[in-house]
């Protein structure tokens, strides 16, 4: 798909100063889609939104399909009747979050999880009073009856067995035997009722999340991560088409090969697809989840695209990348078959890394959208790729991603070599790159550029949001609260806004 000249930008929903020690769904997020629209912007990009397993990682969802209940604003449950705002003060939930403003997801787990659950009790046991809202909630059961009752068993299965992860459930469990399911459901079914109670209210909040942000002119772009994890319920729910053996134990897993940065590679452990079972199938898994993305955003972000062509298969036994070997992926056939069931898609190929021609073949042969990230492109000739006079119409280009430090940050470590380079390309920064770098990407050819939040706010390494291989700390920045409001807001909404202006990208990127 061509996309029009566009500006946005990267703030995942949990980096929103929202009550409840994350961001959500609620008045946050309605606020911060009034100063994207003030601001000339058109795009809203924003992280996986599944459940988060361990290490709180968008990128190591528990369900390819649900959403996090932790995003799930409790001023808009408020406002439906789910439950009195005096609980939500008793309960201290606006206090929820670190010392420094972060997200404390052990707290938010503990402390607000309940009171939504709470919330959603309530719900379930006067539901017949709101007849509209209850009809909307069995209608939304009825149409996502395909993963929703599964991921309801495998939620509160993972609760109520405390095991850690589904692998270590009672054979009769983990084996899917419909008499130990049907058990299940019997004897839990107000914890199922609730969770996916929870799960309407996450799509009902989004789903007014979005609407305001179309009625401003503003796109949404979500992320699907190629790889899901062992321990979610899509495993669980699918085991056929992942390679596991008669005992569901892990075959091969996922990684990349040792290179530059890493002498062992990294190791990721995601199951790998048996895609010749997919292919008899039709796909039918993708389709579904290809389906599900595009629902939920109007453009969707497909992370490590090259997993297509080639993905890196690593023997479970082995302790590290070093003895994987590259096997071939789906390849464009699979697209094909998402197009023939789907139509046309808006969609964005992660095309960062090292990138075989073939791989490049691939998206150029799809006519997908790739990126680019400005800071990668100052190090040597090799990675001039990455910088304006080099990119491409269909490029997503980007100041930074979230595995990226910020530009700040990535400038005070950079050294004299990279500053130099910086100011031979946009002039004198004299100590503060960010905006003659957005001023860069901007004006590039690029069809959609991107800033992340961190950046707009010119902050340093303490708000990074992600350090790949690095197992703890991360995931849990939040923007400084009131930063898109007031003086303060207004004046960076019109810098935004100018640049958007001179740069021509005051456009409906699928306009």
């Amino acid at each position: 798909m061509n996309f029009k000249r566009a500006h946005g930008v990267l703030l995942h929903v949990s980096s929103l100063a929202s009550q409840g020690g994350i961001g959500d769904l609620g008045p946050a997020a309605h606020a911060f889609v009034e100063f994207l629209a003030a601001a000339g912007q058109h795009v809203w990009q924003v992280l996986p939104m599944c459940p988060t397993g361990f290490g709180n990682s968008p990128y190591a969802g528990s369900s390819a399909f649900a959403g996090n209940p932790f995003l799930i604003s409790l001023e808009v449950l408020a406002e439906w009747g789910w439950i009195a705002r005096e609980q939500i003060a008793r309960e201290r939930i606006a206090e929820l979050a670190g010392a420094d403003g972060a997200v404390n997801f052990d707290r938010v787990e503990r402390e607000k999880l309940p009171v939504l659950e709470e919330a959603a009790e309530n719900f379930l046991e006067r539901g017949a009073e709101n007849a509209a809202q209850w009809a909307e909630f069995e209608a939304f059961c009825a149409a996502e009856r395909g993963w929703l009752n599964d991921y309801a068993l495998y939620a509160v299965l993972r609760r109520k067995l405390g095991t850690g992860a589904w692998t270590q459930w009672p054979e009769d469990l983990r084996f899917r035997r419909a008499e130990a399911l049907e058990r299940v459901k019997a004897e839990d079914e107000h914890a199922l009722a609730v969770e996916q109670a929870l799960q309407f209210a996450f799509r009902k909040q989004w789903g007014a999340l979005r609407e305001h942000a179309a009625r401003h002119g503003i796109r949404t772009m979500g992320d699907v991560p190629i790889f899901v994890n062992m321990d979610s319920a899509d495993v669980w729910m699918h085991p056929e088409i992942f390679e596991l053996d008669a005992a569901l134990q892990l075959l091969r897993v996922a990684g990349v090969p040792p290179d530059y940065f890493s002498a062992s590679g990294q190791r990721w452990g995601n199951p790998l697809y048996r895609w010749d079972v997919l292919r008899a199938r039709g796909y039918d898994w993708w389709v579904e989840r290809i389906r599900a993305a595009c629902a939920r955003y109007d453009m969707v972000r497909l992370d490590h695209f090259r997993g297509f062509e080639a993905y890196w298969a690593i023997p479970a036994a082995e302790e590290t990348a070093v003895n994987g070997a590259w096997v071939k992926g789906p390849g464009a056939e699979l697209f094909h078959a998402l197009e023939a069931a789907l139509g046309p898609l808006a969609l964005v190929a992660e095309d960062l890394g090292v990138i075989t021609e073939e791989v490049d073949a691939l998206r150029r042969g799809l006519k997908m959208a790739g990126m680019k990230v400005i800071q990668f492109g100052f190090s040597d000739k090799g990675a001039h790729t990455h910088l304006p006079q080099q990119y491409e119409a269909g490029t997503v280009a980007y100041t930074g991603t979230h595995d990226n430090d910020t530009t700040m940050g990535w400038w005070r470590t950079a050294g004299k070599p990279v500053h130099a380079a910086v100011e031979a390309l946009v002039g004198p920064v004299h100590g503060h790159p960010v905006w003659p770098l957005m001023r860069a990407v901007a004006a590039s050819v690029a069809a959609v550029a991107i800033v992340p939040a961190q950046d707009l706010l010119e902050l340093g390494s303490e708000a990074r949001m992600n350090t790949p291989a690095v197992a703890e700390g991360n995931w849990s920045w939040r923007a400084p609260e009131g930063c898109w409001a007031g003086e303060r807001g207004a004046e960076l909404a019109a810098k935004l806004a100018a640049l958007a202006a001179v740069t021509d990208r005051e456009n409906d990127p699928l306009g």
